[in-house]
């Protein structure tokens, strides 16, 4: 019997670990204590599952640390939203009482209380409850995996279940076992295994992988805590199996060209990409503006937009074949493959992510802008990661770079003639509220259109994604100001509490969250997505037409072969592997790869590049179309978007206390933090710094800067000023203080207002019950956006203080594990009217 193959379908992963609990040993009633490697079993699994092709990158949800109603809350939602397969993972703590006749999966809060003659685990959840609710799902296989101490004990559950045949079980280890995590900075040595055996080549099913991974364990010679042969274990009614991975195999490249816009000739592909279009991968956290990170490499331009990074290392069966010889620096035949850096925009960073995987460029995905904890130099920090490709979602980004390259400028932009792709901005609307006439949804301006959808339907809403962060959103504002649009007036159109989605298919992925919200809400967004977006379209309530506005430019993926002063060394070769990369995107390989992703000709035609299969609400010739857009048309759009509500507030809360010694120096401390984000910030802000500390009646903070517009200069004066106290914060009155203080003075205008709260944590104690109920009642009344900065890994985990505040105020909340200082610029940015 074949196994069950999801692809396609709607499928939810829900990875859920826990590393960190409240209540610990020598603490009566504690868990053993923490598990660090089990971060790193997360973090490995989100990288590899997608790379399956079985699961989306959008279909991946981590749940880290989560108290038990946080975790029934996301097994309830993945739970719903499967519809193909569903995988449920856990790591972390597992109890069993003295009969071993349940499994309790400990949670954050989990607690246990040993009796005469049995023990309950508080704050823990019971395996039979896990199953019980997943059979309620919609889902046709679900498969669970279990790396936790007594995992075996699942299996005695699984038998006394009556919906078997749609459960297929992993266990880390034998019933009646306890475990070692291992080291902390790898995953636990089964995950490990685990995640290997996903990440490697060729078809994996749940029987391959089970089997597999108890060969892998007996020969690492591994033993259970009561030394017996450490053995993974498996569930499944005879005959069932599932298909977990299916990597794409390799595409024999076309031959070599020496020319950035040479076509490739034919070729032939190993293995079709797996049925249901391309995977949504969430963006890298690098530097907001990504014109501006490249000015500064390119020659000091200042302009607005994001990158995400894919990095394709080149293996020599990938691109074709090519020597490696300048790599090896010891003679060795076995060198490293040639990396290309490509960066690419936010909502075109799936396509080519999909196209690197095509031709089994083994692409990952990196971080490389994290910032630096001690070191005031930082070359990934400084210089960047200097890409050799970059593929923007318009022409005119490259014009925008090139106009502000001076003399010094290090980097020579090359930009192919013809662009790979094209993709009109459309209003996607509700086919409950959407026009029906063919010949109205095209040829009109998009104040026109907007204004038809409100004489339709009354209480219509129109949402728009983020202007700073991708293309796509700011092309859509051309539209929104068009000629002679007072901005303000504009940006009411597409109001919305908090802040904007990120990229246009977080939009439409966020917009089922509320079935009212999504039946009249119309979104501008990039066409190709009412296709590439099945994932969402699965749970979106509302199916979309799309509307053709005549004044929005289209998004026109182009290629740019980007060369370093002084990176020679590999030139030549790293000149022949960009080219066959781009002979290969605008080849028939890369046209197949954007026809599935429901992109259209970049020819004077706009014709679909798959006219066979036309999404639904897409119209075949919707001309006509607007062309390109402008370098001065972006660039002005984006500083009236910035200014359109006037200047904005934004108050800091620095925490002085004396915890934060070891966290104050370097840019990465709360000092450094502060005065990089201070870019984000014009001449007519208004912004003031508190320093945090004090208790016992005192006033909670002292004012390190009076509130009003400041030179920059002058503002970094004050913060170098600021010193650590030897004193304890007190975050519950400061909080309540700022909200307060900035609640007054936006009575009497619409002015865009933050509050910035730089804290390591150490007094969210004072944050618990009452404390923090009332911190939470005043954001959401205040309403003014919090952004929670936490200096420490995890501090925005759910159910933390940090996330809470900001998810009540409508805020943000950034950590350690985030990039802090582009995260925080562009939180700032996001309220004043600086241009850095």
């Amino acid at each position: 019997m074949s196994p069950f193959d999801p692809r396609g379908k709607a499928n939810r992963a829900l990875l859920v670990g826990v590393s960190e609990y409240d209540v610990r040993k020598p603490t009566p009633h504690g868990v053993p204590g923490d598990l660090p490697a089990v971060r790193h079993n997360l973090d490995r699994l989100k990288e590899v599952l997608p790379g399956g092709r079985v699961f989306g990158a959008h279909e991946v949800t981590v749940v880290r640390s989560p108290y038990q109603h946080d975790f029934q809350r996301a097994l309830r939602t993945a739970a719903e939203e499967a519809e193909g397969l569903l995988l449920v993972y856990f790591a972390g703590h597992g109890a069993v009482p003295s009969a071993a006749n349940e499994l309790f999966l400990q949670m954050r809060g989990a607690e246990v209380y040993r009796g005469r003659q049995d023990s309950v685990f508080p704050g823990a959840e019971m395996f039979t409850t896990v199953l019980t609710m997943l059979h309620a799902s919609r889902a046709e296989r679900i498969v669970v995996v279990l790396d936790c101490c007594y995992a075996g004990n699942a299996a005695f559950i699984w038998e006394q279940f009556p919906d078997r045949r749609r459960v297929l079980l992993l266990m880390s280890v034998q019933a009646n076992n306890r475990i070692d995590a291992g080291d902390d900075g790898t995953p636990t040595p089964f995950t490990k295994e685990l995640a290997e055996l996903l990440a490697s080549e060729g078809e994996l099913t749940f029987g391959g992988l089970s089997e597999r991974l108890r060969d892998r364990m007996r020969a690492a010679g591994l033993r259970t805590v009561r030394g017996e042969e450490w053995e993974p274990l498996s569930r499944t009614e005879p005959q069932e199996d599932v298909l977990l991975s299916a990597p794409p195999k390799r595409v024999v490249a076309p031959p070599d060209t020496g020319s950035l816009d040479g076509r490739s000739g034919p070729h032939r592909e190993e293995s079709e990409r797996p049925p249901g279009g391309r995977t949504r991968g969430r963006s890298p956290r690098l530097p907001r503006r990504f014109l501006r990170a490249l000015g500064a490499w390119f020659g000091g331009l200042r302009v607005v937009s994001r990158i995400a990074l894919v990095l394709l290392a080149l293996a020599t069966l990938g691109l074709g074949s090519y020597g490696l010889s300048a790599l090896r620096t010891d003679g060795s035949s076995c060198a490293p493959p040639l990396e290309l850096r490509v960066l690419t925009d936010p909502d075109l960073e799936p396509t080519v992510t999909a196209a690197a995987d095509a031709v089994n460029a083994l692409r990952r995905q990196t971080e490389v802008w994290k910032e630096p904890h001690d070191e005031d130099t930082n070359p990934q920090r400084d210089i960047g990661p200097q890409p050799d490709v970059w593929i923007p979602a318009s022409p005119a980004d490259v014009a925008r770079v090139t106009a502000g390259q001076d003399t010094d400028n290090v980097a020579r932009l090359e930009a192919a003639e013809q662009p790979l792709a094209y993709s009109p901005v459309v209003l996607a609307v509700p086919d409950d509220i959407a026009v029906e006439p063919l010949g109205e949804r095209t040829g009109q301006p998009l104040a026109v259109l907007l204004k038809q959808l409100k004489a339709r339907a009354e209480q219509s809403q129109v949402r728009r994604p983020d202007p700073e962060f991708a293309d796509a959103a700011l092309l859509a504002t051309l539209g929104l100001y068009g000629t002679g649009t007072d901005p303000a007036r504009a940006e009411r159109q597409v109001a919305q509490a908090g802040p904007p989605s990120r990229t246009a298919a977080d939009l439409l992925c966020a917009l089922p969250d509320d079935t009212g919200v999504d039946s009249r809400t119309a979104a501008l967004v990039p066409e190709f997505l009412l296709r590439t977006g099945v994932g969402c379209d699965r749970t979106t309530r509302a199916p979309r037409t799309a509307e053709y506005p005549d004044d929005v430019p289209g998004v026109e993926a182009t290629f740019v072969r980007v060369r370093w002063d002084d990176a020679d060394r590999d030139g030549g070769e790293r000149d022949r592997a960009a080219a066959r990369f781009h002979a290969w995107l605008s080849g028939d390989g890369g046209r197949a790869v954007f026809a599935r992703d429901g992109f259209r000709s970049a020819s004077h035609g706009r014709e679909l590049l798959d006219a066979r299969d036309v999404a639904h609400g897409v119209l075949r010739d919707p001309s006509p179309l607007t062309e390109a857009a402008g370098r001065q048309a972006m660039e002005s759009a984006l500083k009236r978007y910035r200014r359109a509500n006037g200047p904005g507030r934004v108050l800091y809360l620095l925490d002085d206390s004396g915890s934060m010694s070891g966290l104050w120096d370097g840019p990465s401390g709360g000092p450094g933090l502060l005065k990089q984000s201070l870019g984000g910030l014009g001449g007519a802000d208004e912004y003031g710094v508190w320093g945090v500390s004090g208790t016992g009646g005192k006033r909670p903070y002292e004012e390190l800067l009076g509130f009003g517009p400041h030179p920059r200069k002058e503002a970094e004066r004050a913060v170098d000023a600021a010193k650590v106290r030897d004193a304890e914060a007190d975050p519950h009155a400061a909080l309540l203080a700022a909200l307060d203080d900035m609640r007054g003075r936006g009575l009497d205008d619409d002015r865009p207002q933050l509050v910035v709260y730089i804290t390591d944590d150490e007094d969210d104690t004072r944050l618990t019950d009452g404390n923090l109920d009332d911190v939470l009642a005043r954001a959401r009344s205040a309403k003014v956006p919090v952004t929670m900065v936490s200096l420490v890994s995890g501090g925005c985990d759910r159910g933390k203080p940090d996330a809470r505040i900001s998810d009540a105020s409508g805020g943000r909340c950034l950590d350690a594990d985030d990039d802090l200082g582009a995260g925080l610029t562009d939180e700032v940015a996001r309220t004043g009217t600086g241009e850095d």
